[in-house]
């Protein structure tokens, strides 16, 4: 089983930016795909970016394409967020998880999920 915490979150203007990220434990962090996901109050969770497990394969939600990257540092057991040019929109608190296929990732089924971390971007 892996564990996850995620960090960075915070108040930010629009047009700024942020980086979460995600610290892994547990199982090899390598051998997981990792995606990020958001939820805004009254709305259902979404699907924002997922990298494979090698950092080689990326993918990401056409709402944050150009915005955001996804990487990874294996050797930190870690998978970050850089997003730039933040908008109100999105607002949410924001989910690392992790799974052992990149396209279940992507369908937004994971082993395990973080406890979120809030990004508030005010206009």
């Amino acid at each position: 089983q892996v564990n996850l915490v995620e960090s960075g979150g915070g108040l930010v203007q629009a047009g700024g930016s942020l980086r979460l990220s995600c610290l892994a434990s547990g199982r090899p962090f390598s051998t997981y795909a990792m995606g990020w996901f958001r939820q805004a109050p009254g709305k259902d969770r979404e699907f924002v970016a997922a990298i494979g497990s090698s950092g080689s394969r990326l993918y990401y939600a056409d709402s944050v394409k150009g915005r955001f990257t996804v990487s990874r540092d294996n050797a930190k057991n870690t998978v970050y967020l850089q997003m730039n040019s933040l908008k109100p929109e999105d607002t949410a608190v924001y989910y690392c998880a992790a799974g052992p296929y990149f396209f279940t990732i992507v369908a937004g089924t994971g082993d395990a999920w973080g406890q979120g971390t809030q990004v508030t971007v005010s206009s």
